[in-house]
């Protein structure tokens, strides 16, 4: 939807990078980035002519508490308590390959506050699903806009796709958005 938006030529590739349990950066950002630079160049190996795109989103309470996507019912429900009337933190690593490999990486932060959130509220986002496969267990976009009052950075870095950071990225890259590849 996000690439859609830029007019921006893409096709999608999965990775297959899911089990990040084993991964040993612990600081959320260096995690983040870690990420969407493995993504970028699992995908560079499948299309290595391609320019690539690879990100990753985590979101961190304002506990501290690295909170990745909830593995059930019970998981997404404590993430949500946990950010209720509070303020999370959201990091979207970003790395762009281009066709001869050469990675430009970045990193966008953004603050969500949440409202407080009654229980009838947070079961009626548990019912919904849209949790499924969030950090956080939240969507900043479609109805889990209902839960947020407050966000301070880029709402596209909320999304999963920082696109400012992505021009800034492509550009120095040699690919200018407005005028194509250099």
């Amino acid at each position: 939807m996000l690439l859609k938006g830029l007019g921006v030529p893409f096709d999608v590739f999965v990775t297959g990078v899911e089990d990040e349990s084993d991964v040993t950066h612990h600081d959320p950002v260096e995690r983040a980035q870690f990420f969407a630079r493995l993504k970028a160049e699992h995908a560079h190996s499948a299309h290595p002519e391609a320019w690539v795109i690879g990100c990753d989103t985590l979101v961190v309470a304002s506990d501290g508490t690295l909170l990745e996507k909830p593995l059930d019912e019970e998981g997404a429900h404590r993430m949500i308590m946990l950010q209720s009337g509070k303020t999370s933190l959201v990091h979207s690593g970003l790395c762009v390959l281009t066709p001869e490999g050469e990675p430009h990486e970045g990193m966008s932060t953004s603050s969500v506050t949440f409202k407080r959130l009654t229980e009838e509220e947070i079961a009626w986002w548990i019912n919904t699903k849209l949790w499924q496969g969030r950090s956080g267990a939240f969507q900043i976009d479609g109805p889990g806009q209902l839960m947020i009052e407050r966000i301070e950075g880029d709402w596209s870095s909320v999304v999963g796709l920082p696109l400012f950071l992505l021009g800034q990225l492509l550009k120095k890259a040699g690919w200018d958005v407005f005028n194509g590849v250099s």
